[in-house]
């Protein structure tokens, strides 16, 4: 049964509005897409030049090397494809032509079904991430768990990290920190204009002082899924102690490389050196998709190589007792939330990124089926149709 937002997103379609409304010269097109000195510039016209590497130029950032050889593509595009929307059968191009989508590919295996780029970005520049930043966070603490980095994925912060003893998020544990339960009394929407400031931007930040200073208490942790960046950050912490590297070094290493990225990729940071790890992170599309296949293929590279362990994919995707806070359905109405992944389904079987203004990281574990998405705005039901199109392209 086709739902009435469907419905009437068509209608919207089918007299020719586009559903983000441009007026003039909303996106900066007619300047050639320029880039804002502010680091976080909020005007619509600088989003495109900014989110395709314009950060790198305002802000601090690592750079982590792509692999001496990449890992190869085969280019097999899905003849005729279309899928359901509403009155409507659409095709990806349209679904491109609608909203304000930087770039969108869809992959299966080694293959490309799809891939196509818009407001004239290319396939060599890295697109930013914002919160998607956090999944690449959860991979690394798989890792560090997988080669004995740490002992458990229960065990507190602060047996890692002693400078966080006696703090709120030094005695959350990894699973806390990573379910967004730590029981901070902290505010998403109100907040990072607190922990922004602090950690990232300005004269001085420092991410270890911002996490550790953060000690009001709203609630036991574990008792509420609260989303936040400060979750990401303590654990972020808690990676660079236990390898005695950085995020980016430790991530191009046992990640970058091994998966057979073919662009560098970047992280921003703090006065320090320390990756923002709540966001931030920036790579090309194809390299998004390379990360999501070794998800698809339960921790698995291209060359059938272990990168992450299976019993970590698990874990991302399953609930136990003590993630009652973020099971399916329990932060909001079909959703689910574990190890910094999202979840559209009960089965825990399609893990996503999702990132600010329309960046999406969606993997399909049944059909090895990935999709990324990068965007510069969120508003609209594009969400809801991107994910009919992704149902249908696992039906393919």
């Amino acid at each position: 049964m086709w739902n009435r937002r469907a419905l009437l997103s068509a209608g919207l379609a089918v007299a020719g509005l586009p559903a983000w409304a441009q007026t003039g010269d909303k996106w900066g097109a007619q300047r050639g897409y320029p880039e804002s000195r502010a680091s976080f510039e909020r005007a619509t016209e600088f989003r495109v030049g900014n989110y395709s590497g314009g950060h790198e130029r305002t802000i601090r950032h690592n750079r982590i090397r792509a692999s001496a050889q990449a890992a190869p593509w085969r280019e097999a595009p899905m003849a005729g494809f279309r899928y359901r929307w509403g009155l409507l059968r659409k095709t990806p191009e349209e679904y491109m032509a609608q909203w304000p989508v930087t770039g969108l590919l869809i992959a299966r295996d080694g293959d490309i079904l799809f891939e196509r780029y818009g407001f004239a970005r290319t396939p060599d520049m890295r697109l930013t991430s914002w919160s998607m930043a956090k999944s690449v966070s959860a991979l690394l603490l798989g890792i560090c768990i997988d080669r004995g980095l740490i002992a458990s994925f229960d065990d507190p912060a602060a047996a890692y990290v002693p400078e966080l003893r006696g703090t709120l998020h030094g005695e959350a544990s990894l699973r806390q920190l990573a379910n967004m339960t730590s029981g901070a009394e902290v505010v998403h929407e109100r907040d990072n204009a607190s922990i922004y400031p602090g950690a990232l931007l300005g004269n001085d930040p420092d991410i270890a002082r911002t996490v550790s200073g953060w000690n009001q208490r709203r609630e036991a942790a574990g008792a509420r899924f609260n989303y936040n960046e400060l979750c990401a950050l303590a654990l972020g912490m808690v990676i660079r102690r236990v390898t005695g590297t950085s995020l980016s070094a430790f991530a191009e290493q046992a990640l970058w490389r091994p998966m057979g990225a073919e662009g560098d990729a970047t992280w921003l940071t703090d006065a320090r050196g320390a990756e923002f790890n709540s966001i931030g992170f920036a790579a090309r599309l194809r390299d998004w998709a390379r990360l999501a296949r070794v998800v698809a293929q339960r921790g698995r590279g291209p060359d059938g190589q272990v990168v992450v362990s299976e019993a970590w994919i698990d874990e991302i995707s399953r609930w136990g007792e003590r993630d009652a806070a973020v099971r399916y359905g329990w932060p909001r109405p079909a959703i689910g939330y574990k190890a910094l992944f999202w979840h559209s389904k009960a089965d825990g079987s399609r893990p996503a990124m999702h990132g600010h203004h329309g960046q999406r990281v969606v993997i399909d574990l049944p059909t090895r089926t990935v999709l990324v998405h990068t965007a510069v705005d969120h508003e609209g039901l594009w969400a809801t149709e991107l994910m009919e199109m992704f149902d249908a392209v696992t039906r393919v």
